[in-house]
């Protein structure tokens, strides 16, 4: 008999993430495309699933392996190609069907993966149908897929087109003042994607925008840098780029485009809370407008300026754990009208409760575009405080360090939480500083994330932490 493979380190919390053929193989992703039908699809009363896939070369082969897993269980497969995750959650919103999404996201080269979702979105995460899937494809791999009575349909359908209309029908452009924008799509999905959106190959009218394209040409090797906006170092073409076209903005989308990254004319990052902050009181604005109070989700790690201002324009503020089935499910359950992470994912209401890179881009551009004043001018009010960002810090047992941590910063004028690792907080107080320490589901790392109202505070703080993580 076949040994039962473990798959825990392939099917993750969120999503399916490994290396193709090691961890992920076409038989193992056919069995997830029939363990997907047995826990989620069929259960929901469900006869169709859309796929769509990125640019990765393994992307064909393993659409083809989980449409197979699908069908053997008699569910048709609608497959829409080469999509954005974000495209992929506008076809599973716009069909009202279940999705599959073949992508691993930033991940290097040698990476592939799947993202699910229910009907309209809807996240499927470990506790929502995802652990299922796990032991059922586990299961389909020592015992083989049971066949259906009648095989599932396979169709083709392309959804492009219909994806830029729809997102030009919720942010519109057109009446803002010309920009300049240089876009780094890192050789990924935004190369497939901007050009229908922000430019006219989806037939739609051209809109004041010069898009100056960097690695728009579709390559899953990414010979130019990796798909990953969050670190530094994959943004410096942009930066170089914006500074060196005196372009308005930049702009940088991972690898499958549903994150989406800023630079100002200056080449500065923008932080994605600043971002939270913006669109967040866009939305708020618009719905205050038509007489509701709107609710706008942010993780715990954002800055505090997020809730302060949204508070200040008469919103309803709610923290949530970091993960996007989360605030997925927080988005939904309160009917929020936006959600922002600090990693730069960003949902919104409107979009299915789901999130879109590409929508955060258009809400920038018409905030940027709508006003005369340079981006770093626009952002100001939205950075009052010094945050570190994120630092990774290898250790031997993480539940170690967080209690070194705890000890120290044990005292009466310090508030703890445990939402999502621990965040201490002396903000009502001066100093006024922040700081989350939380560990990886994957790695033995612990992550950082400090702010104070100073740069002073803020690197006294996160120097006095990180030397008590790293004691050990």
């Amino acid at each position: 008999m076949t040994e039962r493979p473990d798959l825990t380190s392939l099917i993750k919390s969120y999503d399916v993430r490994g290396i193709v053929g090691e961890t992920l193989t076409v038989e193992v992703a056919r069995a997830i495309g029939a363990a997907f039908a047995d826990a989620v699809v069929l259960p929901d009363g469900e006869t169709q699933v859309v796929i769509g896939r990125d640019m990765r070369d393994s992307g064909p082969g393993l659409v083809e392996a989980v449409g197979d897993g699908l069908r053997d269980r008699g569910v048709d497969v609608i497959d829409i190609g080469l999509c954005s995750t974000d495209g992929l959650y506008h076809a599973s919103g716009a069909l009202e069907r279940p999705g599959v999404m073949v992508t691993a996201s930033h991940n290097p080269a040698a990476y592939n993966g799947m993202k699910m979702c229910r009907r309209l979105a809807r996240a499927v995460g470990e506790s929502t149908g995802l652990g299922d899937v796990r032991e059922r494809a586990a299961d389909y791999l020592v015992d083989g897929i049971p066949a259906a009575a009648e095989r599932g349909s396979l169709t083709q359908r392309d959804m492009l087109v219909e994806y830029a209309q729809f997102l030009r029908s919720l942010v519109d452009l057109g009446a803002i003042r010309p920009l300049k924008v240089v876009v780094d799509a890192a050789n990924a999905m935004a190369g497939h994607t901007v050009p229908a959106v922000l430019g006219t190959d989806a037939g739609l009218p051209a809109l004041p925008l010069e898009i100056i394209p960097l690695y728009f040409e579709l390559d899953g090797t990414f010979p130019n840098h990796e798909a990953n906006p969050l670190d530094p170092a994959n943004l410096v073409d942009l930066q170089a780029a914006v500074r060196e076209h005196g372009a308005d903005i930049g702009l940088a989308f991972d690898g499958d485009a549903d994150r989406c990254f800023a630079v100002d004319e200056r080449g500065e990052v923008v932080p994605a809370s600043a971002i939270t902050a913006l669109v967040g009181l866009r939305e708020s604005a618009r719905e205050l407008a038509q007489g509701r109070t709107p609710t706008v989700i942010h993780n715990l790690i954002s800055s505090r300026a997020v809730p302060e201002q949204l508070e200040a324009a008469g919103a309803t503020p709610v923290r949530s754990r970091v993960g996007h089935s989360f605030i997925k499910a927080e988005m939904a359950r309160l009917n929020a009208v936006f959600g922002g992470e600090h990693s730069a994912h960003f949902y919104f209401r409107d979009f299915f409760f789901a999130d879109s890179g590409m929508l955060a881009a258009l809400h920038v551009l018409a905030a940027l575009g709508g006003q005369d004043r340079p981006l770093s001018e626009l952002l100001e009010e939205y950075t009052p405080y010094a945050a570190s960002g994120e630092i990774n810090s290898t250790v031997a047992d993480a539940a170690l360090a967080t209690a070194r941590v705890r000890e120290t910063f044990a005292g009466e004028d310090v508030e703890v939480d445990e939402l999502d690792g621990v965040t201490f907080s002396h903000w009502n107080a001066e100093p006024r500083w922040w700081f989350n320490v939380r560990p990886s589901n994957t790695e033995p790392l612990l992550r950082l994330n400090v702010e104070a109202a100073t740069a002073a505070d803020m690197e006294a703080l996160r120097d006095k932490v990180l030397a008590v993580i790293r004691e050990g």
